[in-house]
């Protein structure tokens, strides 16, 4: 993981302001989300390896990324690039799982936060100065 300095840092905004800010440059809040803190996440490769993350954290409120409006002012993290390290291939001990008898045939990440090349954090710092520039206008 390899933090990247931004001026967002530390504003505070509605989370639909902020959610709809980032949205038009493709991040997405998904599932990475709780009542008190999120994270918005754009892929920074075609393999989906290596992602640019921003965290939020409420300020007053409560976050819900499962409906269309909500009442909550975040304050924006320092953003920072992640990359997943995956086992290419099938896994050769899987095991069929409790419940709906279905096979998890993929490999767990050989490194969830693997190393993080010069080039994405690069390509992070463009894309956050894009964000910015159009988020300051």
């Amino acid at each position: 993981m390899r933090t990247v300095t931004s001026s967002i840092e530390h504003v505070k905004e509605t989370f639909d302001s902020v959610r709809a800010q980032l949205s038009k440059f493709d991040f997405s809040l998904g599932g990475n989300w709780d009542y008190d803190h999120g994270y918005f996440d754009k892929s920074l490769d075609e393999a989906n390896k290596v992602w640019l993350r921003i965290p939020v954290q409420a300020v007053t409120g409560r976050i819900d990324g499962d409906t269309e409006a909500t009442d909550a002012v975040v304050e924006v993290g320092t953003p920072f690039v992640l990359k997943h390290v995956y086992n290419e291939g099938l896994d050769t001990s899987a095991e069929a799982e409790t419940y709906g008898a279905l096979v998890d045939q993929f490999q767990a990440p050989l490194d969830p936060d693997g190393h993080v090349e010069e080039k994405w954090v690069q390509a992070a710092q463009d894309v956050l100065k894009n964000v910015e520039n159009d988020w300051f206008q």
